[in-house]
């Protein structure tokens, strides 16, 4: 093998795995660091620049970055990424005076923004300084889109909403709110040098099944529902409740459904519990309220009495494996007969344009959604960018905001007349830790920590209430104690090859076998021939230069943890342990690269 370009931005990147994870590529074990000091205000900028909202992720965010912690790979559960986002926001204190100022001076362009939920409010973000004069519409009288209309207050107060959407309007946003963009013609006919749609994927997916439209008056489209009651509309629902589908949105219902009066309420799902969409915490907070999942139940019909809904009707299947696909056949057991007084149909969501005339240079694929460049978000229409739900389907908002990202950079080179294609590199810097032989300015003590769980409100008293806050969140003992639990992997073991003696004695010490002095050779013999065989195809080998011997250093970048004892025992120095910033680029990187 070649030896390893370090200076590749990329692969100290995706050695940073949670960081890699995450679409907006939030410098975790940075923020992290400075929680673990006391600096949450500090933590708290270094996410808003990355990910816009981190209060309001830091109580409802997907977590990509978790399953690939690296603490998950020594113990069962890896740091608490998200939960600590929030002990940023919470314990931040007054960060106006931080936050950039809107532009002194218009540049002459104007963007329109279509729909104000995540993925407009991070383009406005970006573009705002940079001088754009921006109009965002919506039909709904205050921003946040799907954050403010389709979260429970439960889970994300209205308060986190308003201060972190308001951050952002206050940079010289002008809104147009209760104002729906009816024809996508007209507004290109308008003096916009360039549009964003950022209006999610409003329409929830029905159920036609016999006694559907009898009983219609009991029977709801979950995101609707959700709005209704977001914004106290709805204010009751039956004792006996069934919601229907295995995603988030559907643990929303259910948990919804239990504060809104609905003592018997059950979730039904024609897959398997392992194979839901909703994330496992979601499924585990749903049961912890006392709601029940009922597994491989496929409904047919509702059932009905003189136009009232009294039950449903489910088909009992299994799950049966051809050629490594899976179907779900009937097992022929009786049908499943559950009574209920409301029904929330659940079960997934579709993007829907009636406004976007089909004369206008967008190209639709065959699913109904626009023809969009993943990296750029522009679409055929080249004055027209989407991002969020809109551009793809039904995503989450980390993902919203990474497509915020992208087509601000986009929009921001388009209205300079400049290749959008044209990307700003990415940031990397280089700094070493050592502050003496044995001392680094990180802390590099590795230890067996079990996860800390976050506290919760009482269970009664939760759901009495729809708008009581469940989780209470890491309090500053706690967070410093989970916080101590991240392994800095973005503290690199860096290896300078006219350094080493070949003595082995980081070999000797290594606690994971993730270093070996051997023979050169392709990777995947050299991956065979490790102290440890490196199988995980999907992480690097970091290869050293020829040594005196002629043999290499090979490091398994998948096992390091980073602690560093192979740089506190080369007696040369050879080793050293390298924190490494990596800023991905946004719209201002973008200017500058201009």
């Amino acid at each position: 093998m070649q030896p390893t370009d370090i200076r590749d931005p990329d692969y100290f990147h995706k050695v940073v795995d949670c960081q890699w994870a995450c679409p907006a590529h939030t410098p975790v074990p940075e923020y992290i660091r400075l929680i673990a000091a006391g600096r949450y205000a500090d933590a708290y900028m270094v996410n808003w620049f990355s990910n816009v909202f981190p209060g309001i992720l830091g109580r409802t965010c997907d977590r990509p970055c978790e399953p690939a912690c690296r603490r998950g790979r020594v113990e069962e559960q890896p740091v608490a990424i998200c939960r600590l986002k929030r002990v940023a926001a919470d314990y931040k204190g007054d960060i106006t005076g931080r936050l950039p100022a809107p532009a002194a001076a218009r540049n002459g362009k104007r963007v329109a923004l279509v729909g104000a939920g995540p993925a407009s409010l991070a383009v406005a973000r970006d573009l705002a300084t940079e001088g754009y004069e921006l109009v965002l519409f919506d039909a709904a009288l205050r921003g946040g889109g799907m954050i403010r209309s389709q979260i429970p207050k439960f889970r994300l107060p209205e308060e986190v909403i308003d201060e972190e959407v308001d951050y952002i309007l206050d940079l010289g946003v002008t809104t147009r709110f209760g104002e729906e963009v009816g024809s996508l013609k007209a507004l290109l006919a308008e003096d916009y040098d360039a549009i964003f749609v950022g209006s999610g994927a409003p329409r929830g997916r029905d159920l036609d099944l016999p006694g559907r439209r009898e009983a219609a008056a009991n029977i709801h489209i979950g995101i609707d529902w959700l709005s209704s009651v977001s914004f106290g509309h709805i204010e009751r629902i039956g004792r006996r409740v069934i919601v229907l589908g295995g995603g988030n949105t559907a643990m929303d219902c259910c948990r919804s459904s239990r504060r809104l009066g609905g003592e018997a309420v059950t979730v039904v799902v024609r897959s398997g519990f392992d194979e839901m969409k909703a994330s496992p915490w979601e499924k585990e907070d749903a049961m912890h309220e006392d709601i029940p999942i009922l597994n491989y139940l496929v409904p047919k019909a509702f059932e009905h009495t003189d136009g009232r809904l009294t039950g449903m009707i489910f088909e009992k299947v299994a799950a049966s494996y051809v050629d490594g696909r899976r179907r779900l056949v009937p097992t022929g057991e009786p049908d499943v007969h559950i009574e209920c007084d409301d029904v929330l149909i659940a079960v997934g969501q579709e993007n829907a344009f009636p406004w976007i005339e089909r004369d206008i240079g967008i190209e639709f694929d065959r699913w109904g959604l626009p023809v969009v460049d993943e990296r750029t978000m522009q679409s055929t229409n080249p004055r027209v960018f989407f991002g969020g739900d809109a551009a793809f389907g039904p995503k989450n908002i980390i993902w919203a905001v990474a497509h915020g990202h992208a087509a601000a950079i986009s929009i921001h080179r388009f209205c300079r007349g400049e290749d959008v294609n044209d990307r700003p590199p990415p940031i990397l810097n280089l700094a070493s830790q050592k502050m003496g032989i044995h001392e680094w300015s990180y802390d590099n003590d590795i230890s067996n920590d079990r996860r800390y769980r976050v506290p919760l409100k009482d269970k009664a008293v939760a759901l009495r209430d729809i708008r009581a806050e469940v989780e209470l969140g890491y309090d500053e003992q706690l967070a410093y104690a989970e916080a101590e639990r991240c392994l800095n992997c973005d503290v690199q073991t860096v290896f300078a090859d006219p350094l080493c003696i070949e003595c082995d004695a980081c070999v000797d010490i290594c606690p994971v076998d993730c270093i070996s002095f051997t023979a050169n050779g392709d990777e995947a013999d050299l991956r065979g021939r490790l102290n440890a065989p490196a199988d995980n195809l999907t992480q690097a080998l970091y290869v050293s230069g020829a040594l005196t011997t002629g043999r290499v250093m090979v490091k398994d970048e998948n096992v390091c943890l980073h602690c560093g004892f192979c740089a506190e025992r080369c007696p040369t120095g050879a080793w050293d342990m390298q924190r490494s910033l990596i800023e991905l680029p946004q719209a201002r990187h973008a200017c500058q690269h201009a």
